[in-house]
């Protein structure tokens, strides 16, 4: 009896060892999404006069949220079978500027070599039968260990201010209903959805509209100064500015 009482006491250490390593590959695979965007959102900023990264957002699913979608989807108990099945216990959020930034961001992150696409689901071309807009990837990083590497799967979300906007307060507004809204709020909802994909449509093209305007006076800019020689000058303020930037951070 006491050798019993000693294996179930080890196996119950094994087994605490094993969902911890568990939970903590999801929270590295969303820091190592994160520090990529991070990574790319400085490359905006430093070198680019736009950065479409508005915000950012992560989280991991909650070993009892986790638990739940595995009765609701009736998967088994394995640690093995909910790290295949369950793709989306990492999350993260990037909200971004215009509906073209979307995929400027999804394409740069598909370019990273370590990142291997898994699926790609494109509700703002084809949004959801409620109104739901956004770009969903569910993508596989690998998590180097102390011992062993972990292939990680992490859902990354893609929307713009407006399509998260709509989005959030839906998600309040069916939870305060319990998931079951009349049917007439359902339809002002799908009708609000249009109107903030149409607000996406017009900001973009106001956007398109200034930036044409602004290379074109870019344009005439340059030539004022290469007929002045005062281009040394302007590369002395960029190094000087930059330089500044590094060391405040």
């Amino acid at each position: 009896m006491e050798n019993d009482h000693i294996i179930d006491l080890n196996r119950l250490k094994e087994m605490r060892v094993e969902l911890t390593r568990f939970m903590m590959a999801y929270k590295f695979a969303c820091d190592e999404i994160n520090t990529k965007i991070n990574i790319l959102s400085d490359e905006f900023n430093y070198i680019h006069d736009y950065n479409p990264i508005e915000h950012v957002k992560s989280r991991v699913k909650s070993p009892e949220s986790i638990f739940k979608k595995v009765l609701r989807k009736g998967y088994d108990f394995s640690l093995d079978s909910i790290r295949e099945n369950i793709r989306d216990i990492a999350g993260v959020r990037i909200t971004c500027s215009f509906i073209s930034d979307i995929y400027v961001l999804s394409d740069m992150l598909k370019n990273q070599g370590d990142i291997k696409i898994v699926e790609v689901k494109d509700y703002i071309k084809n949004p959801k039968p409620n109104g739901y807009q956004s770009l969903h990837m569910i993508v596989e990083i690998p998590i180097f260990m102390t011992d062993r590497t972990e292939n990680t799967y992490v859902e990354i979300q893609i929307r713009t201010i407006a399509m998260d906007f709509w989005a959030s307060l839906e998600h309040k507004i069916y939870y305060k209903y319990n998931k079951e809204i009349p049917e007439r709020l359902a339809n002002e909802l799908r009708n609000a959805a249009v109107v903030a994909a149409e607000l996406d449509r017009k900001m973009e093209q106001l956007q398109k509209e200034v930036s044409a305007i602004k290379e074109e006076n870019e344009e005439e800019t340059g030539l004022a100064f290469l007929e002045n020689g005062q281009i040394p000058t302007i590369l002395m303020k960029t190094l000087s500015e930059y330089q500044k930037k590094i060391e405040q951070e």
